[in-house]
């Protein structure tokens, strides 16, 4: 099991290695009981939205279905993986 913090600040790396940025935040849906992670929110205005200082318009997330692999500081996701 993996907690929140530990995502917060790791590398987002496609397979290739092209860098997407930094995880600054997790995007999750609500329902009465739980939570399910949906995203990871990377880059630039993904720092900014956390700290509120952006409007959710368009933030850079990764989908949560993308994620390959955690390893190390880094998290690993499919090729071809655009930021929403």
């Amino acid at each position: 099991m993996r907690t929140y913090s530990s995502f917060i600040g790791r590398n987002v790396e496609t397979e290739g290695g092209r860098r997407l940025g930094r995880c600054h935040d997790l995007r999750a849906e609500l329902d009465r009981s739980s939570a399910k992670v949906t995203g990871l929110v990377v880059g630039g205005r993904g720092r900014l939205e956390h700290y509120g200082l952006r409007r959710p318009r368009r933030p850079d997330c990764i989908p949560w279905s993308a994620i390959v692999r955690i390893e190390g500081k880094r998290i690993l996701v499919r090729d071809g993986t655009e930021l929403e």
